[in-house]
């Protein structure tokens, strides 16, 4: 049996005012080619499908126009809700898509069996087992006690995720037919590389899940980091990363699918899949004047089909009313598309002062804070904790947990 695992497709993104449309239909077209090449049995997207609980309409039909192509290939598909997803959103469609053998589990399920899906070749033989946990608000498995320490919300919280693999875990393990069991989550665990765009998810309770505490799957299909990555060593225990960049830290990074091959002794190869790189993302540091040079060597390849996208960090002293208007003039003529500005002090920084003169459209939320935070004499303990506080902020309002 061959799995195709991905993660983080984030359909629906802006990414500084700019739609990644044209960057996920490529990839969901270069995915069906795979799929049928690579002669796939199951596709397995672990997480974050869409990147807003309320997606625009293009990110839908995309959404749709994948099921229907994986379908033609009678290819299983199984998506799993993470944390960018609205649970209601993909709960709606849930009944009619597995008539067109796609299981969808978006948030935690009542029954546990409802996280328990057989796996099968094309040739409707089942081949494994699947326990299907997707991202587990803690709303889903704790109830809030009053004067609970940290410590001990971390601590009931860690348990209550690991009983729920477990329980799943036992339900598959007790079947008759003696197959591999493959798990999923979307979740943290330890020693997990982040990057700018990764949002935390239990902010104040759990930083990351011990890679020990999963039971002994033969694969673990990890989503919501977007670097792929191996986990605590192990060659089972997988982050496949999100298929194109989502900040520009993320960059220069080879994105892939893995591709995981079974058989009924359990796990034999896993095989990472690079996928093309549609569209350029560049971070350039650079001091003014060697900008025309730089912008004339990206232009070399690029496209007006698929201009580069970039970010410049201006290094300079001076502060420069026009720097905006410099840079787009350089670019004018160029297949270049500068979607952000900075600029950076050659000389050592003096905290927020610094950067007095920047306008609040060059900074983000989290930049701001920082410096305003570096004006205050706070220990490291009430910086961290603040900075939790801010973070969840600005979680609530992206999900819309918190009305605005």
């Amino acid at each position: 049996m061959r799995i195709l695992h991905t993660s983080d497709w984030h359909l629906g993104q802006h990414f500084f005012g700019k739609s990644r449309l044209a960057e996920h239909q490529a990839f969901i077209d270069w995915l069906v080619q795979t799929v049928e090449q690579q002669q796939i049995d199951v596709v397995l997207v672990a997480g974050d499908i869409f990147d807003t609980g309320t997606p625009p309409s293009y990110a839908r039909e995309l959404y749709n126009q994948c099921i229907v192509k994986l379908q033609v290939l009678q290819v299983q598909l199984v998506v799993l809700g993470g944390n960018h997803d609205s649970v209601a959103m993909l709960q709606e469609s849930r009944e009619l898509l597995a008539c067109l053998n796609v299981q969808v589990i978006p948030g935690y399920m009542a029954d546990p069996e409802d996280h328990l899906i057989a796996l099968y070749e094309r040739n409707g033989t089942q081949q494994a087992w699947l326990c299907a946990l997707p991202y587990l608000r803690p709303r889903d498995l704790l109830q809030s006690q009053s004067g609970e320490t940290q410590q001990q919300k971390q601590q009931q919280l860690q348990q209550a995720i690991q009983q729920q693999y477990q329980r799943i875990w036992e339900l598959a393990a007790i079947q008759t037919t003696r197959l591999p069991v493959v798990g999923s989550g979307h979740l943290t665990t330890v020693g997990a590389s982040l990057s700018e765009s990764v949002r935390e998810l239990y902010i104040g309770m759990l930083d990351a899940f011990p890679a020990d505490a999963f039971p002994p799957f033969d694969y673990l299909a990890l989503g919501h980091i977007h670097r792929s990555q191996r986990i605590a060593g192990t060659e089972h225990i997988r982050y496949s990363g999100s298929p194109i960049a989502l900040s520009f830290d993320e960059a220069r990074q080879q994105k892939q699918v893995l591709i995981v091959e079974l058989s009924n002794k359990g796990l034999q190869q896993v095989v990472e899949l690079p996928v093309p790189a549609f569209r350029q993302l560049i971070s350039l540091r650079s001091e003014l004047d060697a900008l025309p040079n730089q912008f004339a060597e990206l232009a070399g390849d690029a496209s007006d089909d698929w201009p580069v996208w970039v970010e410049v960090v201006v290094q300079a002293d001076a502060y420069l009313a026009d720097l905006q208007a410099r840079i787009e003039a350089l670019t004018d003529e160029l297949p270049i598309e500068v979607l952000r500005v900075r600029r950076e002090r050659l000389q050592p920084a003096q905290g927020f002062a610094r950067q007095a003169k920047e306008t609040l459209s060059e900074l983000s939320a989290d930049e701001v804070f920082e410096r305003r935070l570096a004006l205050e004499e706070l220990s490291e303990s009430d910086v961290q904790a603040l900075t939790l506080l801010h973070r969840q902020l600005l979680s609530e309002l992206e999900t819309g947990e918190l009305p605005i």
